[in-house]
């Protein structure tokens, strides 16, 4: 069975612990303190692997867990860092935090890996807490826990052009008519539930990716039937085949399906009503050519003006390859920006609350300086760049109350704010 959705459990290594020990050797009676650091926790990495296109294994093991570090020892040694736990996903496949259903990273285009999880960091071997007064000291620092998350994997399929439409109106065998898939067809309500990807090869060597997204029904923006795991996948298409049956075979009115397809696209995301389409009237086989004519004239008449309507039939192949290269030059003139779901879950700032942190003014600079171990790990994992990105961090300012502390020393519009690498002006 195609998986496109799981839900699992991840968790990165703990840190290993630092080590008390000293210099033990014939005819030294008190040697100095020698305790090695402990290995830093495995990481949990997701990384896209070209070879799959299902989320099926991790339906089967919902649990996974990086390596633990391992405890510093005597003379100096340190543990042997935890080893990562790589996880292969298809391209494609956005991770979001089960709870809140923010999106933690999305998997696609030029994004191909992400740390999502840290390990712990090893603990400091009792040789770092040595002191003129204290020389031989009887602690080592402990390793810190690794980081827990329990994640959606959701895969929203990447392809070029998706094929729409109620069930049973053709877009299966149209699918394994042009391209090199081969769905499963019957004559049955939802028989496809799966998006089904082909590759359609064009006569002089151009081509595209094309989807056969399953059948929509009327609710299905509402997530009536399977609408929800149906239209997600259309999101990242950049041209819609708006497939419809023109020989109204189970008794529907074509231009009704279509604008009920339409509402439903409109309903789930402006992004989806906004898709060009080209509208292929499938079923023609059926009529004379004779018949053809009259029933192509009356759906023209039921679409928007100047709708590109392209009659064919899936069975014979009648139409199919004008339609296949119309839907390439359309492709051509579409503008490709790739669909990128951007960050909204920073798990590197999920806990820490209480560590501190120092706002201070630098005189002899003539600026304001905050420091901290979390403030540092936020902006490390923080893309100020992107809209989402710099809103977080904005409230991560304000949460923590560093903005009270900094109005508390007399900033002013215009002042500027150091935060490690960084420089900011303050405005309010």
């Amino acid at each position: 069975m195609f998986a496109d959705i799981a839900t699992i459990y991840i968790r990165s290594g703990n840190g290993g612990d630092g080590h008390v020990g000293f210099h033990r050797e014939k005819f030294i009676a008190a040697g100095g303190p020698n305790g090695g650091d402990g290995g830093r926790g495995g990481d949990i990495i997701f990384e896209v692997d070209d070879g799959m296109n299902t989320l099926n294994d991790y339906r089967y093991k919902r649990k996974y867990k990086a390596e633990n570090g391992e405890p510093g020892g005597n003379n100096n040694c340190a543990g042997k860092d935890g080893e990562d736990l790589i996880l292969k996903v298809p391209e494609g496949t956005v991770i979001k935090e089960a709870e809140s259903g923010k999106v933690i990273c999305d998997l696609s285009h030029e994004n191909r890996r992400m740390v999502v999880l840290k390990g712990g960091r090893g603990g400091k071997g009792n040789q770092h807490y040595a002191t003129p007064t204290m020389q031989i000291p009887k602690y080592a620092q402990p390793g810190q826990e690794g980081r827990e998350l329990n994640v959606v994997l959701e895969l929203k399929v990447i392809a070029d052009v998706g094929l729409v439409g109620f069930p049973n109106v053709g877009k299966s065998t149209f699918l394994s008519r042009v391209s090199n898939a081969r769905p499963k067809i019957a004559n049955y309500h939802f028989t496809t539930l799966n998006p089904n990807l082909g590759v359609v090869k064009l006569d002089d060597g151009d081509g595209f990716v094309i989807a056969d997204i399953p059948g929509l029904i009327e609710g299905a923006s509402e997530g009536v039937g399977l609408g929800h795991e149906f239209l997600k996948h259309v999101e990242r298409c950049r041209v819609l085949i708006h497939i419809i049956d023109g020989a109204s075979t189970e008794g529907r009115d074509p231009i009704d399906d279509y604008n009920k397809i339409n509402e439903e696209l409109a309903k789930y995301s402006q992004v989806l009503a906004s898709k060009p389409q080209i509208i292929a009237v499938n079923k023609m086989d059926l009529f004379t050519p004779e018949e053809q004519e009259i029933a192509l004239s009356l759906i023209q008449d039921g679409l928007p003006e100047g709708t590109p309507v392209y009659p064919i039939s899936a069975v014979s192949g009648q139409g199919v390859r004008e339609l296949l290269y119309a839907a390439f030059h359309m492709l051509n003139t579409v503008e490709e920006e790739p669909i990128v779901f951007e960050q909204e879950y920073f798990p590197e700032t999920m806990d820490g609350a209480e560590e501190p942190f120092t706002v201070e003014y630098d005189a002899e600079n003539a600026m304001y300086v905050v420091e901290g171990p979390r403030i540092e790990r936020m902006l490390g994992y923080t893309n100020l760049d992107s809209e989402k990105g710099f809103e977080f961090f904005q409230n991560f300012l304000k949460s923590t109350g560093i903005l009270k502390q900094l109005e508390a020393l007399g900033i002013q519009d215009g002042d500027t704010v150091r935060m490690y690498g960084l420089q900011f002006d303050y405005y309010k």
